[in-house]
């Protein structure tokens, strides 16, 4: 898919800088409300992955609401995005739990224990607000996951209850059931997951009044199976009579962001090094945890162009590098490079590791050129984390 920034000067903004093109988010958002229109689920925007509140006005027009991994998010949630706000945790500290229960819609517990240990405080917390609805995450034991740090349903897993756990007899109060086995996977993956839900908890799914389908679906990916995604929706919930969620993160946002970035400096160790002003483990995590290769726009692999460089991080990490890039020319200190694709699962992981500034953050619109910068950081900001 053509990036919106190759037309983008990344001088425009401060170094190193996020920058957001609303455009490409409404693109996305549109093809989810699609989605939601035509098969009747609801849509979710999933703020572990991206949580630019500035937006939020902007994705409510489209989607039903959000989901969140606990208070804080949740917070966000009904404060700045509108709709439904749906909260699960792995499990919760009570004196969290009582405020998640005033201004949440959803909230899904991840075990039994932590349901019953809970169930009076939220039946009561209904009382009050009888929209309320509570859920139980279930896991498939299914496995479509490459990449074992993200596969909540690898061996040993602590998300979700799986069937040998499951106790028919404590749903009282319980109206839906919430599954999670896919990252960044299209439409065959989920009808493989679906088989396995169905045959592991098929006798419970027509007693609930809801079914969410988590997250992981790249639905705004080039090549997505839209409209076979819309026929297995609608096929699921008549059969079940249930009401169907979906929480995509990236597909929110993907495709529609960049990390602006500046050469500090060109050392040489056995190759040609380039120092960035960004980091791969303070702004940019997934490299390492993925692990993954980003895209630098006007760079290709090494064996490309003539000019080779491993990019790396101003961190005293050994290991804080970006990747090996090749260059039609020789780089340049203070010459700007743009990682493409970097709206999602980065902005919400930065930390101020080492001292390390965190980037500014930018709102540009590809079809208008309009441009803001929303925020910059400073030293109080590192300073107020610790103490």
């Amino acid at each position: 898919m053509p990036s919106t920034f190759k037309t983008f000067d990344p001088h425009r903004v401060p170094s190193p800088c996020f920058v957001v093109d609303t455009a490409a988010v409404e693109e996305n958002l549109k093809i989810l409300n699609r989605v939601q229109r035509e098969s009747g689920a609801k849509i979710l925007a999933a703020l572990k992955a991206f949580s630019c509140w500035k937006l939020g006005g902007l994705i409510s027009q489209y989607l039903s609401g959000t989901c969140a991994s606990g208070l804080h998010e949740a917070t966000l949630g009904r404060e700045h995005f509108g709709g439904e706000v749906h909260t699960y945790s792995a499990a919760y500290r009570e004196s969290e739990l009582a405020e998640i229960l005033t201004i949440s819609d959803h909230v899904v517990f991840n075990s039994f224990a932590q349901w019953k240990r809970f169930r009076a405080q939220a039946l009561a917390a209904q009382k009050v607000r009888p929209q309320l609805r509570f859920g139980l995450r279930i896991n498939p034991e299914h496995s479509e996951g490459d990449v074992a740090i993200y596969d909540p349903c690898a061996p040993f897993s602590r998300m979700g209850i799986p069937v040998s756990q499951f106790e028919p007899y404590e749903l009282e109060g319980i109206s839906g059931l919430h599954f999670h086995s896919l990252c960044e996977h299209d439409l065959p993956p989920l009808m493989r997951t679906l088989v396995a839900v169905e045959e592991k908890f098929g006798p419970w799914l027509g007693q609930m009044e809801w079914i969410n389908f988590g997250g992981g679906h790249h639905i705004t990916r080039p090549g997505y199976q839209v409209d076979e995604l819309i026929a297995l929706i609608k096929d699921f919930a008549t059969r079940y009579d249930v009401q169907v969620y979906l929480e995509p993160g990236e597909a929110v946002a993907i495709h529609s962001g960049a990390l602006v970035a500046e050469v500090l400096d060109l050392p040489w160790n056995g190759m040609n090094q380039a120092i960035l002003d960004t980091s791969a483990t303070c702004h940019m995590p997934d490299i390492l945890e993925m692990p993954y290769r980003p895209v630098v726009l006007g760079a290709d692999m090494p064996d490309i162009h003539p000019h080779v460089y491993r990019l790396g991080g101003m961190t005293c990490l050994a290991g804080d590098v970006i990747g090996d890039y090749s260059f039609p020319e020789r780089l340049k200190v203070g010459q700007r490079l743009i990682f493409d694709d970097m709206a999602h699962y980065t902005m919400v992981k930065t930390t101020t590791f080492n001292g390390i500034g965190l980037p500014s953050i930018a709102l540009w619109n590809s079809n208008t050129d309009e441009l803001e910068v929303i925020k910059e950081f400073g030293y109080q900001d590192f300073k107020e984390r610790l103490a």
